[in-house]
């Protein structure tokens, strides 16, 4: 990268780390602290870290009910519980708010050219997250709410979003599955929480064909994500033709997840960034941001943070090989719904 050349920012803000839905809760401050220690010590050339400003309640509410997001405000300062996973502690509404920003400031920085590409490093998370119900640690949905954003300020006129945590992105799918503005896609455990994301899950109505699931069973390698990303992904985006490219990063197929069962590794997560890099090159000028889901293996995660964020930064993803039976069938399944809407999808 050249010194007049953008560079990768990474939104976040230290905040996050007061939301604490319990001691033995997976979702702990622990791993965001973990990810920013590890930038501190030995930070990513061509990366900066900024802060970002809090979401507000105008860009909350292109995602969620003005009912739904008083709700969750109201609970400022308070502990409370949403559900059985879903714990809101008193800074939890605070962190929710500065994830939600970060996610819309990464759209802010790629479609200004102050970033050549960025990522929200936030939590909670946001992906499971429906229109009006806080779902499996998440309150707003911060990819969802990146994505309305641009949509509404910046003129896009297609998103695309990819989703590659262990869990389906079920709240991204609902917010859009109606739609043809935006297309998600989703590679995820299958049969497993939330209970969405079967393989026959196309949209409906205006949006039939603009949901696209790639239910995976576990024990999934890197070569088995870089396949079904490379052989739905790329050619849907090259006829999708995306203004922004949006991925739900989630870091919990790391083959040392505690709630997870797959294989993938650092390298991995290199190799699907560089993928989502030439889709965002090739539609839309390189505009493509990350935001952070899952993960739930501390060195895992900030290992894998480190190795996107690299990547994002020009370094060469490896290339893995290799794919597994079960991966290359799973993803000739998706190949064939697919097709029915996407005849560039290849058999």
């Amino acid at each position: 990268m050249t010194d007049e050349a953008p560079p990768t920012l990474l939104f976040t803000d230290r905040c996050m780390l007061d939301h604490q839905p319990g001691p033995y809760h997976p979702e702990s401050p622990s791993r965001l602290a973990r990810i920013l220690d590890d930038l501190e010590a030995r930070p990513v050339a061509g990366t900066e870290v900024r802060q970002a400003p809090w979401a507000t309640y105008e860009q909350l509410c292109r995602s969620h009910p003005a009912e739904y997001v008083e709700l969750v405000t109201r609970m400022r300062g308070k502990h409370a519980r949403f559900d059985a996973d879903t714990i809101a502690s008193p800074g939890t509404v605070d962190a929710a708010y500065a994830s939600a920003g970060a996610a819309v400031h990464a759209v802010n920085a790629v479609y200004s050219g102050a970033a050549r590409n960025a990522f929200a490093l936030v939590r909670p998370p946001g992906h499971h997250a429906e229109p009006a119900r806080a779902m499996g640690f998440c309150f707003f949905n911060n990819i969802s709410i990146a994505a309305e954003h641009a949509r509404a300020v910046h003129g896009a006129e297609r998103v695309l979003i990819l989703d590659w945590d262990f869990h389906h992105g079920n709240g991204t799918q609902h917010a859009f599955c109606d739609r043809r503005d935006v297309l998600v896609l989703n590679s995820h455990r299958w049969p497993f929480f939330p209970g969405t994301g079967a393989v026959h899950e196309v949209g409906h109505g205006a949006g039939e064909g603009y949901t696209v699931n790639v239910p995976m069973p576990g024990g999934m390698v890197d070569a088995d994500f870089a396949l079904a990303f490379g052989e739905l992904a790329v050619p849907i985006a090259e006829a999708f033709r995306p203004d922004l490219v949006l991925v739900s990063a989630g870091f919990d197929t790391h083959r040392d997840d505690p709630l997870g069962d797959m294989r993938a590794t650092d390298d991995g997560y290199a190799e699907l960034t560089g993928i989502a890099q030439r889709i965002a090159e090739s539609c839309c000028d390189g505009r493509l941001a990350l935001i952070l889901e899952g993960g739930y293996d501390l060195p895992g995660l900030s290992r894998g943070v480190r190795a996107c964020a690299e990547a994002l930064t020009g370094a060469t993803p490896p290339q893995s090989r290799g794919p597994t039976k079960s991966g290359v069938e799973a993803v000739r399944d998706a190949q064939r719904v697919a097709r029915r809407y996407w005849p560039q999808v290849g058999s």
